[in-house]
């Protein structure tokens, strides 16, 4: 099997992996990209249809390079934001070699081996860009002999994919109420399961949610605050960009449920949390409004008082009687989306490396293994880290650590 040598190999062709090669170019330090498929291949293969970015064009991009031909208050459709990164990497002209999967990396004296179908490749250091989707979870729930079609968020595409009939829908995150949103605007009878959330505000005093995370320095928070690790966010760019409000999906027609936790007698069996779940959406929504008027108050900021974004529609008959199950037969359920998240997948690194949960050993991206580094991952070293700008941020840091590295450039 051939062998082949390079400095360092970027795995990844994601917008993780695209800012490394950028950095990492600046630094003349010698590297090549793998890419399984195609550049940015998650967004193209692994959304639906009409999926937009969650934040708007000026935010949601690298520094120094916009998306042509967008508005940059407009939200980014999946397929503008691939070739967003193709283009990129072209203009740099990144060493992406397309098609190439590695099935196995080793640590090696040298440094490490990574296998493909294609051949060995031998590295000082190896950059993992594989992103946090790498593994769709679906809970062990509802048995396959119930006769629904079940997928993955990630395996959703449009609502004409569906077979006719009511859809469940599990989680309430960006992805779940983006597309139990879409469905019912298709004419579908949408149940929502929803769990404990975040939901800012899209746009507040005139400033999309996003800039004020900014200004109240949230981005760069290092760890999430006790008791929200499995907390999601709903927040959307759909139809213009909108807060994410569960009243109104109810109002549209969507029935809310508690968190699903069984399946017993032909019925999904639902948590009695959902008023819970909606009380502490709201707490969050309210506290981003209360800190943006601290900070506007602070900072003498002349932006539009907005005191109409504090009045709630009252709470729909789903939340302040909810039910408990969901006969999928009486209700007419033909189909479940599950948007329940991802689980990384790193069985292909064959170093030790991870802890017991199979998460890498890291500080801020550098590996516990010398010249083994991680980027692209959710809460790498701050919460922007898994957003494009936030990847930008922590591949510029890791490059200038791979480039002081004896011997980088030999």
């Amino acid at each position: 099997m051939a062998v082949e040598t390079v400095n360092t190999l970027v795995i990844g062709a994601g917008q993780a992996g695209i800012a490394t090669s950028a950095h990492l170019a600046q630094r003349g330090v010698p590297h090549l990209v793998l890419e399984r498929a195609r550049i940015a291949e998650r967004w193209r293969s692994e959304r639906w249809e009409s999926l937009v970015a969650n934040g708007p064009a000026w935010h949601d991009r690298f520094p120094g390079q916009e998306f042509e031909g967008l508005d940059p208050d407009a939200f980014a459709g999946k397929e503008q934001v691939a070739a967003y990164f193709e283009a990129f990497a072209a203009k740099i002209n990144a060493p992406v070699r397309c098609g190439v999967e590695v099935v196995a990396l080793h640590r090696t004296a040298a440094g490490f081996r990574a296998e493909t179908r294609d051949g060995v490749i031998e590295a000082a250091q190896v950059v993992v860009a594989t992103g946090p989707f790498q593994k769709p979870l679906i809970p062990d729930m509802v048995p396959a002999r119930a006769g629904l079609m079940q997928l993955h968020s990630s395996a959703y595409k449009a609502p004409g994919q569906l077979p006719a009939g009511a859809v469940l829908v599990v989680g309430a995150g960006s992805s779940g109420a983006q597309i139990a949103e879409e469905l019912q605007r298709s004419g579908r009878q949408v149940f929502l399961s929803v769990g404990p959330h975040d939901r800012p505000p899209r746009r507040y005093r005139g400033q999309d949610f996003v800039w004020w995370l900014g200004k109240l320095g949230k981005w760069d928070a290092k760890a999430k605050e006790p008791g929200t690790e499995h907390v999601t966010i709903a927040v959307s760019g759909a139809y213009g960009g909108q807060t994410m409000d569960f009243r109104r999906l109810a109002a549209q027609g969507v029935v809310l449920l508690g968190r699903a936790n069984g399946f017993a007698d032909g019925a999904v069996t639902v948590n009695g949390d959902l008023a819970q779940n909606i009380a502490r959406g709201d707490a969050n929504y309210l506290s981003v409004l209360d800190e943006a008027d601290a900070y506007a108050a602070a900072h003498g900021l002349s932006l539009p008082e907005e005191p109409s974004a504090r009045v709630f529609a009252p709470l729909p008959g789903c939340v302040t009687q909810p039910r408990l199950s969901l006969d999928l037969a009486a209700e007419g359920v033909t189909s479940i989306v599950w948007a329940t998240g991802y689980a990384l997948d790193y069985g292909w690194i064959k170093i030790d490396a991870f802890d017991a949960q199979g998460r890498p050993l890291h500080r801020e991206g550098v590996a516990q293994v010398p010249g083994l580094y991680f980027v692209g991952l959710p809460w790498l070293s701050c919460r922007g880290s898994a957003f494009i700008w936030g990847a930008w941020r922590d591949a510029e840091r890791l490059a200038a650590h791979i480039a002081a590295r004896v011997p980088a450039h030999a």
